[in-house]
């Protein structure tokens, strides 16, 4: 009787073309992210949104660079986790993937939360714990069936928010001209003393651009992931970018007296209703919704990816997080696990659920600056030059753009934040023995000889090894 050698179902199928991540990041992140928090952030800001807008994308292009650098050091799953962990041990690499499931496990509750909200308003007879449930175990279900699924669903899921954009700018183009254009540069000019609150509003805004993120998780999943894993961080970050500024500022156009809100959470909706009415708003919600729908399956899908990384190096529960179903090749019982935490939107509030991201975030992101310093420059001397502005100036100044961000957060972000690398740390010291033996490495296996360009078995194949 023939077995399967015992790294044969713990890796990943390469499925994945460059259309296919891309549009995965796009979905992450969600287009319409941008009224998420519209109207919190622009009265924050005092009218800044699109201002704080380019100071986020502004760190994150220089984040995503380095993530670019470390995917092609690191073309495995796991994302900061791997890459802080090769670059500075297995201490702190366990450490920041610990952090990093704060965005990546609270991600998902917050859109299972917000499209409960909007169909419980849509629906009033029908409780808002039933769309919650409903939608976690259908997302749980499709990231179970498989990568390839999820993505074909994310490609109709973000051309219905493409399609409800172009919608708008031209909903919007008809009512400033009908009423008239405000100060075009005012958005961008903030005054001296509205200086830091634009910065605490461009560390909020960070949540908008975890896609680049993302994508990283799927390098198991993609074909040369070398090259397109750091092209498509940057393709998602630019056009993510892009897109949030330019919505926020027509957005302004059209109703820049920001004092007037009706509510701040819903803000968006007064601005359709002064571009398109009742109509427009209605078409915003159903786009919406289907936009958190796709973000949630994109960040479910990721978040069990990381635990599945630091499940098959046991780091954790092995049984539970490092394996790989039979017949889908996925992470199904790391998907199930994700599914039940993701129930705490059942209780939890969308301002509490939003406080711990950025913290994780910023957090991943110092680190991955910082590996692309220890990787190129301290561990294998690319000092000339053009070594030291690549690998040290560009992600350098990611660092310091990163530790800005996250020392504007708020008190409430911290005081969550560090109890959960806290009980991280308590975590660690039993995985460790009080540190008396290193924490497990990450064991590759067929991702390393695939990365050296060895054939990579396919999902079912029977290992003759």
């Amino acid at each position: 009787m023939s077995h399967p050698a015992p790294h044969a179902a713990s890796h990943l199928s390469r499925v994945l073309g460059m259309p296919s991540i891309v549009l995965f990041g796009l979905a992450y992140m969600v287009p319409l992210t941008v009224f998420t928090t519209y109207g919190v952030v622009t009265d924050l800001t005092a009218g800044h949104l699109p201002a704080a807008y380019v100071v986020t994308l502004t760190a994150m292009l220089f984040t995503a660079y380095s993530y670019g650098q470390m995917v092609r050091a690191h073309p495995f799953a796991g994302s900061a986790y791997t890459y802080t962990q090769r670059a500075f041990g297995p201490h702190l690499g366990f450490m920041t993937g610990w952090t990093l499931l704060l965005d990546y496990l609270f991600l998902p509750m917050i859109n299972y939360l917000v499209m409960g909200i909007y169909l419980e308003a849509a629906f009033p007879s029908v409780p808002v714990g039933v769309w919650i449930v409903g939608a976690i175990v259908l997302v749980t279900g499709l990231n179970i069936l498989g990568i390839t699924l999820v993505a074909r669903m994310n490609f109709v899921l973000v051309a219905f928010q493409v399609v409800f954009i172009a919608v708008f700018l031209v909903a919007a183009a008809a009512a400033i001209a009908g009423n008239g254009l405000p100060s075009l540069a005012e958005p961008f000019l903030p005054s001296g003393s509205e200086v830091p609150a634009l910065l605490g509003g461009a560390a909020i805004l960070c949540l908008s651009f975890l896609g680049f993120d993302a994508v990283s998780t799927l390098a198991e999943e993609t074909r040369d992931p070398r090259r397109r894993i750091p092209r498509a961080i940057m393709l998602v970050t630019v056009i993510g970018g892009v897109t949030f500024i330019g919505v926020s500022y027509v957005g302004h156009l059209v109703f820049p007296r920001w004092q007037e809100f009706t509510d701040v959470d819903s803000a968006a909706l007064d601005v359709m209703r002064f571009a398109g009415g009742a109509a427009l708003a209605a078409f915003f919600t159903a786009a919406y919704i289907a936009g958190c729908f796709a973000s949630a399956m994109a960040s479910q899908a990721s978040v069990s990816r990381i635990l599945f990384a630091m499940g098959r190096d046991g780091a954790l529960p092995r049984r539970i997080f490092g394996r790989l179903h039979q017949r889908f090749h996925t992470p199904a019982l790391a998907t199930v696990v994700v599914g039940l935490l993701s129930c705490v939107a059942l209780v939890i509030s969308l301002e509490l659920a939003s406080a711990v991201i950025s913290f994780g975030a910023l957090v991943a992101f110092s680190l991955v600056n910082m590996s692309v310093i220890k990787h190129y420059v301290l561990d294998h001397g690319r000092r000339s030059p053009v070594g030291i502005l690549a690998y040290a100036v560009v992600p350098g100044i990611g660092v310091l753009l990163t530790l800005w961000l996250w020392t504007s957060l708020s008190g409430t972000t911290f005081a969550v934040g560090l109890s959960w690398v806290a009980v991280g740390f308590v975590y660690l010291l039993g995985l460790t023995r009080m540190f008396t033996r290193r924490p497990p490495e990450l064991h590759l296996g067929e991702a390393d000889a695939d990365a050296a360009g060895q054939p990579v078995q396919e999902p079912g194949a029977v290992s003759t090894e």
